[in-house]
């Protein structure tokens, strides 16, 4: 199977293609389809084989399909550096889909944040601390998110973060979609998979 055979919207298409992607790994390829349709799902993948992009793009087909002007996806990551490069990753391969994002973590002024989504965005990649000062202080609406993402599970749970993500997920609406992405699967994440995910 190649990105041409996966139902991709051609703006999407063209973009993987112009990165310089012909064939999806295989956690792209098993993950699109199910991701797609809706389900939850639990990637277990090592950094460096494209799992960004395996829920990255079925979410960003989502978003072009059905616009909505009101923040739908929100993507947890443990540190802010994981946070820039998923924000690159989706703006690259969402160019010239319409599709608007926004960073949310600490360590810089939270006023240009505010401001950002208050303007309005499709995706926030945020990291768990940052979000809960935005959620106590009610600059960010939570009220129509379809898709949560907790990426680098692991790390998240290494790092005590979780405690904050049930604080983050009693906020959000039911039903959603919930993707679970960690590079490791001791017995700590498959129980975290089971607290947060739905029939993964």
């Amino acid at each position: 199977m190649d990105f041409d055979d996966m139902g991709m919207n051609p703006c999407l298409r063209d973009n993987v293609h112009r990165l310089g992607f012909d064939e999806p790994t295989p956690i792209q390829e098993q993950a699109f389809a199910a991701i797609a349709s809706g389900r939850d799902v639990m990637g277990l993948a090592q950094t460096g084989t494209g799992k960004t992009a395996a829920f990255a793009l079925p979410i960003l087909q989502r978003l072009m399909t059905s616009p909505c002007e009101r923040l739908r996806v929100l993507v947890i990551a443990p540190t802010r550096e994981l946070a820039e490069q998923l924000f690159q990753a989706f703006g690259e391969l969402g160019q010239g889909s319409g599709c608007r994002g926004v960073t949310v973590y600490g360590g810089v002024a939270i006023g240009p944040q505010k401001e950002r989504l208050a303007e309005g965005v499709d995706v926030a990649i945020a990291c768990p601390g940052r979000l809960l000062d935005h959620l106590q202080q009610d600059t960010i609406d939570v009220s129509a998110v379809d898709t949560l993402v907790l990426d680098e599970a692991d790390q998240m749970l290494d790092m005590g973060f979780v405690p904050a993500i049930r604080d983050i997920i009693k906020r959000l609406p039911t039903p959603r979609q919930t993707l679970m992405f960690s590079a490791t699967m001791p017995d700590s994440i498959r129980a975290m998979a089971n607290e947060f995910l739905t029939d993964p």
